[in-house]
């Protein structure tokens, strides 16, 4: 018995612009396919993806959304007069190549990708070997850059690179899953920046010390303000102005609506203008985060080195996972032999009883009535003399 095909779904960033194109908030789609609106935002930023029913209905929601194509509304369209559409560039020294989207982004290695997460019928070593060369593509794509952006965001040379590191890892051990998203840089950029911003840093002995500063004084006075701003819109700004993405894009990376991400994105701006006015215009902003960036020699590891760490730290925490399980099966085994099997009362405690005669008796010898039980002791007749008849 064959199972069926699950439904196609477009990518994570496509459901939401087809919700978003209908008006239609997170929690009104949730009730038409009847989840919660934190399953639906998990489905639109691609942390999960639908299964069974749930996903059938999804699919054919986003197929009907599709295939009427509404026109945008008012909002969309004064949400699109107050920001204006921006060609995409070339972000120089942030990546090896442009970070323009769809099937052309990347290229040769996206379709290797997909090819190794689906060639499974070449043979398993065949698989692995176009896997391994896909990711150290795609490693070596996108990893430089990622690690200058990771320090803008976080100031922090070390937790840089080690937030690259962590996320190409997460990466290795979802390949699958990678390899056929549709924009595989993206979401290794997600997950590094979701390592670099997490508050639990904060908890670190290394960072209760701060990192030396950059050299030039314009790059510690761009650093400083960046830093200055709240962790979500240092992030939007860098995505916008620093990597060069457009703002509905911006906002599905970080989980924030078009409006909210267009208020963060000036907020920032205007944060960083007051503090250096001669980053009011967007270009020169965007052209000194991409000097900032270059300026620090930041060095990724080696492809090989990541891949090999992420799965010893994969093995270390099984064999952790196993060893803990096989620790609580054991004490639990050991309790249930060892438990008693029927209840045994406990004995109540003494209590003090009135009324009751005090004990009598003989009282302790005396000195005198030792002496005399001592001579008694040592006499040789114990007694009177005995009497004894005699014959007359």
């Amino acid at each position: 018995m064959t199972q069926s095909p699950a439904s196609p779904l477009p990518p994570p960033k496509e459901r939401r612009r087809l919700r978003e194109s209908t008006s239609l908030t997170q929690a009104q789609v949730a009730a038409k396919i009847g989840v919660t609106s934190e399953t639906v935002r998990a489905w639109e930023s691609g942390r999960s993806t639908p299964r069974g029913h749930k996903r059938e209905t999804y699919a054919k929601f986003l197929a009907s959304v599709e295939a009427e194509g509404p026109a945008p509304t008012a909002k969309a369209a004064a949400t699109a007069t107050a920001t204006p559409v921006r060609s995409r560039r070339s972000v120089g020294r942030w990546d090896s190549a442009p970070l323009d989207r769809g099937q052309e982004r990347g290229g040769g290695w996206v379709r290797a990708a997909a090819e190794a997460a689906a060639g499974e019928s070449a043979g398993p070593a065949a698989s692995s070997d176009d896997a391994t060369k896909a990711f150290d593509r795609l490693y070596a794509y996108a990893a430089p850059g990622l690690v200058r952006q990771a320090y803008l965001l976080t100031g922090r040379r070390a937790l840089a690179r080690e937030s690259v590191e962590r996320a190409f890892q997460l990466a290795w051990q979802r390949w699958p899953e990678v390899a056929v998203d549709r924009d595989p840089a993206g979401w290794v950029r997600a997950a590094a920046y979701e390592y670099a911003m997490s508050p639990w840093h904060r908890l670190r002995p290394r960072h209760r010390h701060p990192e030396a500063p950059p050299a030039d004084a314009d790059d510690r006075a761009l650093l400083d303000a960046l830093l200055s701003l709240p962790s979500s819109y240092r992030r939007t700004l860098l995505l916008y102005d620093g990597v060069g993405l457009d703002l509905p894009e911006t906002a599905a990376e970080t989980e924030a609506t078009t409006p909210a991400a267009a208020q963060r994105l000036l907020h920032a701006r205007e944060a960083v203008a007051e503090q250096l006015p001669a980053l009011a215009v967007p270009d020169q902003l965007h052209r000194r985060l991409t000097e900032l960036a270059g300026a620090e020699k930041l060095q990724a590891p080696k492809s090989t080195l990541v891949r090999t760490d992420g799965e010893r730290r994969t093995r270390f925490w099984t064999r952790s996972a196993i060893a803990f399980t096989v620790l609580i099966v054991g004490a639990t085994a050991l309790t249930m032999r060892t438990a008693p099997t029927r209840y045994e009362p406990v004995p109540a405690p003494g209590a003090v009883i009135s009324g009751v005669p005090p004990r009598t008796g003989p009282g302790p010898l005396t000195q005198a009535d030792k002496k005399l039980r001592d001579k008694l002791h040592k006499s040789a007749m114990s007694g009177p003399h005995r009497l004894a008849p005699e014959v007359d």
